[in-house]
């Protein structure tokens, strides 16, 4: 294979859609990556099942539409809500017995994540499914140089919403301030009065619900199946590590990984791009092991 045709020669306009191109995936790995974030800066919790609730999401959103015919749109702050149920049961029933064992927890995780996956199997077989999304976001944006489908746009407008939403929350909230508290200090915020089993089983249930609602996008972007959150939680976890735990750390990531990703898709294929980028990731983490931002929304 000569180099010319690995290397592919620089071209401005589908250089610069690559770029726009590379704001839609971080987006999706915003989406992904934002629940994975709030869990564990907040609990220290390394929920190994967290693309098992994405793909529970999708599943969930897809049992919406075709049963009982509800609208995609509708469908999201549903899924939200039943996703984030679940997320809240499995807190108060399994994690909340190994918080000072983060081993166990690690193992824990990723045992309801198998049994997540097998559960989805044996009621959905493992035949593709799809999610529907309303005719009118079966668009093309080709604008100059720009080229993107109305769902991904969809997908960018509602990770920015998602950041302002949990921004809000977080900084602007009497339940944000318990959870800065808790991070800042679990044993000192008791003392204040502060339930901290309170907050630790809200946030996840919150982490979770964003993980479904993620689901619900990603299950209208691909076809579902049974080990489909495998595909998002390896993003997921770079994007959280690299950023650093904290909110604005994982915006900044999601968007540094994302351009690179679409960056090196465009010169060489996704194969390699994925490999340079995993490469860069651990150079990065050498030097930097706290990630880009430090403070923000993490545990101390």
């Amino acid at each position: 294979m000569s180099v010319n045709f690995f290397w592919k020669a620089f071209e401005l306009y589908p250089f610069l859609n690559a770029l726009f191109i590379g704001l839609s995936l971080a987006s999706i790995w915003f989406i992904a990556a934002i629940g994975l974030a709030i869990i564990y800066g907040t609990m220290g919790v390394v929920n190994m099942a967290h693309g098992e609730f994405i793909m529970v999401g999708a599943y969930t959103t897809y049992v919406l539409q075709s049963l009982l015919g509800i609208n995609f749109f509708i469908c999201l702050p549903l899924v939200f809500i039943i996703v984030g149920l679940f997320g809240w049961g499995v807190e108060r029933t399994i994690i909340r017995s190994l918080y000072k064992r983060p081993l166990d927890t690690l193992l824990a995780t990723w045992g309801i994540s198998l049994v997540l996956v097998q559960a989805v199997r044996l009621i959905f077989g493992t035949s593709p499914l799809y999610v529907s999304v309303p005719n009118w976001l079966n668009f093309q944006i080709d604008f100059s140089f720009l080229h993107l489908s109305g769902l991904r746009l969809l997908i960018i407008i509602i990770a920015m919403g998602l950041f302002f939403a949990t921004w809000f929350l977080i900084n602007r909230t009497s339940w944000g301030m318990r959870i800065r508290a808790v991070m800042q200090d679990k044993e000192m915020a008791s003392c204040f009065g502060i339930n901290t089993d309170h907050v630790y089983g809200l946030t996840f249930a919150y982490g979770a619900g964003l993980a479904g609602a993620a689901g619900g996008l990603f299950g209208a972007l691909k076809t579902l199946f049974p080990d489909m959150g495998s595909g998002y939680i390896v993003e997921a976890f770079l994007v959280v590590v690299v950023g650093g735990i904290g909110l604005l750390g994982t915006v900044f990531s999601a968007t540094a990984l994302g351009e690179l990703n679409s960056v090196f898709s465009y010169f060489t294929n996704d194969t390699f791009a994925r490999f340079v980028l995993f490469t860069l990731v651990v150079v990065f983490l050498r030097f930097r092991p706290q990630g880009i931002l430090t403070d923000g929304l993490k545990r101390r």
